[in-house]
C-alpha cells in the first residue's frame, strides 16, 4: 500500500498470515494505521523523523482508539501533532451503518426479543453488552446527523431521477409488518449519482409515494426531465401528479419478470428470450420490426403473453429518447440495485427491528455512506451526450418547421 507525500508505507501482508490466526483483523488494522499515518505526514508536512524545512507542524505520540467493523472491534493507534490540528474523517463516515447496526441489534436485546445468537452478535461487533442509556447516546447522534441528511436542500437540477421500493420487517405494538423503504436517486449535471432521499411507509400506495415525491419536491427538487421506476400503480399516478413534464420510463427488467405470470411455469422454447432481446437493440425502429416478427411467431402458442404484450411494451421503449451512451443505465433501476443489494446485505442480520426508528437510521446511514462514495467516484454518465442530444432533436424540429 502506496501513500502520498514521500516515502511508501509498506505492509507485509505475508507477515500477518504468519503470524496471526486472526489475520484478517490484523491486515485491516495495519492499513487502517497506514492511512492514518499518511494523513498526519499530509497535515504536518513531513515524514516521521523527516527533517525539512516545509515542515508545518510536529507529531506527539499516539492514543488508542477502538473502531467497530465487521471483522471485530480494531484497536488502533492513532496519531496527534502537538497543535492538535490533525483531524481524520475516516472513523465518521465508517462508522455511521455500524453503529446504525449495532444499536439496532442492541435495542432487541434490551427489549427482550432478541435471541443469543443477536447477543452474540452485539458482543462480538463491540466487545461488549449494551445498557439502555449507551443505546440513547450512539441514537441520539446519529439521529441528528441523519435528520440532517434527509432534510437538505436539494439546490442542482437532476434531469434523470430513479425510484424504487424494498420491504424490511418492522416489530410495532408487538406485531410484526411489512413497511415499504421508498427511495430516490437522481442524476446531477455533472453525471454523478446522489441519494436525494429515503424514507418509511406503512405500504407502497400513491398516497405514500405521492407525500414522498412532493417532500423532494419542497426540498428543491428540479429539473427532472425522465424517471424510471416499475409499474406500480400508486407510483405512477404519483410521478404524473408531482412531476407531470417527465418522462417516464417502465424499468424493462421488471417487465420481463412480470411477462412471467402469462406463459406457464417452465418454457421449454425461445419466446422470453427474444423478448429480452430487444433491450439490446440501438435504433427503436429496428426494435419495433423485432416485436411485430416476434407477435407473429408467437402469437398462437402464447395468445395472452402476446396481447399482453403488445398492450404495454411500449412504456419500456421510452429510454430511446436518450442519447445512446445512456440507454444502458436508464432503461432500468438497476442503478439502485448496488444500494439495495447493500440494504439487504445489512438488515438481513437483524431479521425484524424493533421499531420503525431503528429500521430507518439503519438504512439512511447505508443511504449516506452511499452517497458520499457516489460523489467521490469518477462521473457515472456524461451529460454532455444528454446536452448534444436535445440540441440535435431542437434542430431537428426547426428543419421540420423551415419545411
Amino acid at each position: 500500500m502506496t501513500m502520498k507525500q514521500g516515502k511508501s508505507v509498506g505492509i507485509d501482508v505475508q507477515a500477518l498470515l504468519d503470524a496471526d490466526d486472526d489475520y484478517l483483523r490484523s491486515m485491516v488494522s495495519a492499513i487502517v494505521e497506514a492511512t492514518l499515518e499518511a494523513e498526519m505526514t499530509a497535515v504536518v508536512g513531513a515524514e516521521k523523523g523527516e527533517r525539512t524545512s516545509g515542515r508545518l507542524g510536529y507529531r506527539s505520540g499516539y492514543y488508542t482508539r477502538s473502531l467497530i467493523t465487521r471483522v471485530g472491534t480494531l484497536e488502533l493507534r492513532v496519531p496527534q501533532d502537538r497543535d492538535g490540528r490533525f483531524s481524520t474523517r475516516l472513523f465518521e463516515r465508517y462508522q455511521r451503518s455500524e453503529k446504525a447496526l449495532v444499536a439496532a441489534l442492541a435495542e432487541m436485546y434490551v427489549q427482550g426479543v432478541s435471541t443469543r445468537k443477536v447477543k452474540a452478535i452485539t458482543e462480538e461487533l463491540c466487545g461488549h453488552s449494551f445498557s439502555a442509556s449507551a443505546i440513547s447516546e450512539i441514537n441520539k447522534k446519529l439521529d441528528g446527523e441523519l435528520a440532517a441528511f434527509a432534510g437538505r436542500r436539494l439546490v442542482e437540477p437532476y434531469p434523470y431521477l430513479i425510484l424504487d421500493a424494498r420491504y424490511e420487517r418492522v416489530r410495532e405494538a408487538g406485531v410484526i409488518e411489512h413497511q415499504a423503504v421508498l427511495v430516490a436517486i437522481g442524476v446531477d449535471l455533472e453525471g454523478r449519482r446522489n441519494v436525494l432521499g429515503v424514507d418509511l411507509a406503512n405500504r407502497e400506495s400513491h398516497s405514500s409515494w405521492k407525500t414522498f415525491l412532493l417532500g423532494l419536491r419542497d426540498r428543491g427538487l428540479a429539473g427532472v426531465e425522465f424517471v424510471v421506476s416499475d409499474d406500480h400503480a400508486g407510483l405512477k399516478a404519483a410521478i404524473r401528479e408531482v412531476l407531470p413534464a417527465a418522462a417516464w420510463q417502465r424499468c424493462y427488467v421488471h417487465f420481463l419478470r412480470n411477462a412471467l405470470d402469462y406463459v406457464p411455469r417452465k418454457v421449454d422454447d425461445d419466446c422470453l428470450q427474444e423478448l429480452r432481446w430487444f433491450y439490446a437493440r440501438r435504433e427503436l425502429t429496428e426494435v419495433r420490426q423485432d416485436l411485430a416478427r416476434w407477435l407473429v411467431k408467437w402469437q398462437p402458442k402464447y395468445p395472452k403473453l402476446c396481447d399482453w404484450v403488445e398492450a404495454n411494451v411500449e412504456e419500456t421503449f421510452t429510454y430511446f429518447r436518450l442519447p445512446l451512451a445512456h440507454h444502458k443505465h436508464m432503461k432500468s433501476t438497476n442503478m439502485l440495485e448496488r444500494l439495495n443489494q447493500e440494504l439487504k446485505r445489512r438488515t438481513q442480520v437483524v431479521r425484524i427491528f424493533p421499531n420503525a426508528a431503528s429500521c430507518l437510521r439503519l438504512i439512511r446511514a447505508l443511504a449516506v455512506e452511499t452517497h458520499e462514495n457516489w460523489l467521490e467516484a469518477t462521473r457515472y454518465l456524461n451529460m454532455a451526450h444528454l446536452a448534444e442530444h436535445k440540441k440535435e432533436a431542437m434542430r431537428r424540429i426547426e428543419q421540420a418547421e423551415a419545411a
